[in-house]
């Protein structure tokens, strides 16, 4: 069977849609309360509830990538998925330590707005976008031919 080549341009800004939407559900509707109120707690506790999380955020992103990939006939590899997930899940076990973010907001003069409006406030949008950038990376990891 001949596989068609990706269209990069064309699939990569799909690909960002799909694991933006699902990291979303994931974050916002998935998640448990316990996990969010836990995930970024030291030790054995925390770290549980962090891979209780990052495990049903690259499960959902990984649907999303498999079914988007067949409705809209995307031609993605197998392998280049797996990569984005990985890098997506990653990233996402790390980005919700809180810590990397808080640290990576001080070295950059963003301290007094990662503190600005408590947890959901500045914090929670320097989260975001930190997930957002690490989304766009694996979308292009996606669309590898």
């Amino acid at each position: 069977m001949t596989r068609t080549p990706i269209n990069r341009a064309a699939a990569y800004p799909a690909v960002y849609a799909l694991l933006r939407i699902a990291a979303d559900v994931a974050d916002h509707w998935i998640q448990s309360d316990h996990q969010a109120q836990h995930k970024a707690k030291p030790g054995a506790e925390g770290h549980k509830a962090l891979a209780g999380h990052v495990a049903s955020y690259t499960a959902a992103q990984g649907l999303a990538l498999m079914v988007g990939n067949k409705v809209l006939g995307l031609g993605l590899r197998g392998r280049s998925m797996a990569a984005a997930l990985a890098l997506s899940g990653g990233t996402h076990y790390l980005i919700d330590r809180r810590w990397p973010v808080r640290r990576a907001a001080e070295a950059t003069g963003k301290g007094s707005f990662y503190t600005l409006g408590g947890p959901l406030g500045g914090a929670y949008l320097l989260d975001q976008a930190t997930h957002h950038l690490a989304e766009g990376v694996a979308a292009f990891l996606a669309v590898r031919d």
